[in-house]
C-alpha cells in the first residue's frame, strides 16, 4: 500500500508539474500570439489611414480616425480611443473607455514604441495597446511625434476559451495519468515484493526448523543477491546445526553407554562395601574411615549413574508414562515415609481422596523427592510440603517450601539446568546435579510446570503444576 501511494503521489506531483508548465507554456503561446497579432494589425491600420488626417486634427478628425480604425477589424470587436491634446474621441461615443490607466498613458508618452496591457474588467480580460502616431521628417530619415495617440481595447474572450480549454485537458489527462501510475505502481509492487514475501516465507520456515528451506534466485537484481545469501547462509545453517547434532547424538550415546557400563562393576561394588559396612566394626578405626568412605562414595556413584540413565531415556525420547488412578496425598506421604522424612519435613495436605489424578506414580516420587531432598540439603529447615487444587479441580499444585537464604536472582533462571552450580568454587555436592532437570523433565512429561521462587519472608519456594484430568483416549503409556 505504501508503494501503490508512493507512485499515486509522485504521479500526481509529476502531472501536476507537467500540467502546469505545458498550461504556462500554452497560455503564454496564444495570448502572445494574440498580441502580436493585434498590434501588427493596430499599426497597420493606423500607417493607413493617419495620413489622410488633417494636422493639426480637430475633434471630428480625430472620431473618424478612431471609427475607421475600429470598423477595419471584420468582428467588430475592437474599441479605440484616439487622443491629441485636450482632444479625446471614440469609435463609440458613449464608451468612456476606462481600460486606458495613467500608467499605460505615461508609458506612451514616453516612448514611441507600441505598448500594451492586459486589464481585467469584469468577468474578461482585455489587451489594451497604446501607440503614438509619427510622421516621417522631410530629408532626415528620422520619425517625429505628431502627438496623436492611439489607444485599442480588444476583449480576449477567445483567447480565454482557448486557455479554459488547456485546463479542462490537462484536468482530464490527469485522472488517466493517476490511474495508469497506480497501475504500474501495482505491478512494481508485485515485482518487488513477491520476493519479499518469498524470503519472508523461507524464513519463517528456517525459524521452526525446516532447515532445507530455500529460495529460487530469479535474475541478477539486489533482490536475487538477497536470495542467493540467504540460499547460502541456510546451507551454511544446515550443515552447523547437523554437525551439532551429530556431535550432541554422540555424547548422550556416550553418556548412556558410560552409565549402562557402570552398571555391572557398581553393582559388584555396592555388594562388597555392604558386606564391609557389616564388618566395619571390628576393623580399626582408620581402616572403617576408609571403609565408610568408599561406601558413601559408591552410592553416590550409583545415584550419579541412575540419574544419567534417566537423563539419557529423556534424551532418546525413550521416557515413559505408566498412568495410574491415585490419590496424590497419599502418594506424597509415602514418598516421604520412604526416606524417613517424615519428621523433618511438615506437610500440608488434604484428607484422602480430596486430590486425585491419572499420573505415573513413580515418577511424581522423584519429583517430590527431589524437591523435598533439594530442600533439606540447600534450604534450611522448617521445610513445608503442601498439596492443594486450583479450585476447578483440573489440576493440582504441589509445594515446597524451605526457610534457607533463597535462591539469588542470578541463580533463578538456571536452576533446571544440568550440572549447573550457583558457586564456581564449589566442586563437590550431595547430589548429582541431575536432580532438578530430571524434575522438570517428569513434570514436562506430566503436561504440567515447574517453577522457582524466592519467599517474601525467606527461603525457596518450588511449585508444581500437574493437570489431573486427561482424554479417556489417552493410552496407559505416553512416551
Amino acid at each position: 500500500m505504501r508503494l501503490v501511494i508512493a507512485f499515486a503521489l509522485v504521479a500526481a506531483v509529476t502531472a501536476a508539474t507537467t500540467g502546469a508548465l505545458t498550461f504556462r507554456e500554452a497560455r503564454t503561446g496564444v495570448l502572445q500570439q494574440s498580441q502580436d497579432t493585434v498590434i501588427k494589425l493596430l499599426r497597420t491600420h493606423v500607417d493607413r489611414l493617419a495620413p489622410d488626417l488633417a494636422f493639426p486634427p480637430r475633434e471630428p478628425g480625430l472620431r473618424q480616425l478612431a471609427t475607421d480604425v475600429a470598423a477595419a477589424e471584420p468582428a467588430g470587436t475592437w474599441r479605440v480611443l484616439v487622443v491629441y491634446g485636450g482632444l479625446r474621441a471614440t469609435s463609440d461615443p458613449d464608451d468612456p473607455f476606462e481600460e486606458v490607466t495613467p500608467a499605460l498613458r505615461r508609458a506612451v508618452d514616453s516612448s514611441r514604441a507600441t505598448v500594451f496591457q492586459r486589464v481585467s474588467t469584469g468577468e474578461h480580460t482585455s489587451l489594451v495597446v497604446g501607440m503614438s502616431v509619427t510622421f516621417a521628417a522631410t530629408g532626415t530619415g528620422f520619425a517625429a511625434a505628431s502627438g496623436i495617440q492611439v489607444f485599442l481595447s480588444v476583449p480576449q474572450r477567445t483567447e480565454a476559451a482557448y486557455v479554459d480549454e488547456l485546463v479542462t485537458a490537462v484536468e482530464r489527462a490527469t485522472v488517466p495519468a493517476l490511474g495508469l501510475a497506480v497501475l504500474l505502481a501495482l505491478l512494481a509492487a508485485r515485482g518487488v515484493l513477491r520476493p519479499v514475501r518469498a524470503l519472508r516465507r523461507a524464513t519463517r520456515s528456517i525459524a521452526e526448523g525446516r532447515l532445507d528451506t530455500r529460495l529460487a534466485v530469479d535474475g541478477s537484481d539486489e533482490l536475487a543477491d538477497l536470495s542467493h545469501t540467504f540460499n547460502e547462509t541456510a546451507a551454511a545453517l544446515e550443515e552447523s546445526v547437523a554437525e551439532l547434532r551429530g556431535m550432541e547424538a554422540r555424547a548422550r550415546r556416550f553418556a548412556a553407554d558410560v552409565s549402562h557400563e557402570l552398571r555391572t562393576p557398581l553393582a559388584a561394588m555396592s555388594a562388597v562395601t555392604d558386606v564391609l559396612d557389616e564388618d566395619a566394626d571390628r576393623l580399626d578405626p582408620d581402616t572403617a574411615t576408609a571403609v565408610r568412605l568408599i561406601s558413601e562414595e559408591t552410592v553416590k556413584l550409583a545415584r550419579l549413574v541412575d540419574d544419567l540413565m534417566e537423563i539419557s531415556r529423556f534424551d532418546a525420547g525413550a521416557a515413559v508414562l505408566h498412568l495410574d488412578e491415585i490419590d496424590l496425598a497419599e502418594s506424597l506421604r509415602s514418598t516421604l515415609a520412604a526416606r524417613a522424612w517424615t519428621d523433618r519435613v511438615d506437610t500440608d495436605l488434604p484428607p484422602p481422596d480430596t486430590v486425585r489424578g491419572r499420573v505415573d506414580p513413580r515418577r511424581l516420587d522423584v519429583v517430590v523427592a527431589n524437591l523435598v531432598g533439594n530442600a533439606l540439603r540447600h534450604g534450611a529447615r522448617p521445610v513445608l510440603l503442601r498439596l492443594y487444587g486450583d479450585g476447578t479441580q483440573d489440576r493440582a499444585v504441589i509445594e515446597v517450601l524451605d526457610s534457607g537464604p533463597g535462591i539469588p536472582a542470578d541463580v533463578l533462571p538456571h536452576v533446571f539446568e544440568r550440572f549447573y552450580k550457583s558457586d564456581a568454587a564449589r566442586t563437590r555436592t550431595e547430589g548429582s546435579g541431575l536432580g532438578l532437570a530430571i524434575t522438570a523433565e517428569n513434570v514436562r512429561m506430566h503436561g504440567g510446570t515447574v517453577r522457582a521462587a524466592d519467599r517474601p519472608e525467606g527461603g525457596a519456594v518450588f511449585t508444581v503444576e500437574l493437570p489431573l484430568r486427561r482424554d479417556e483416549s489417552d493410552p496407559e503409556s505416553v512416551r
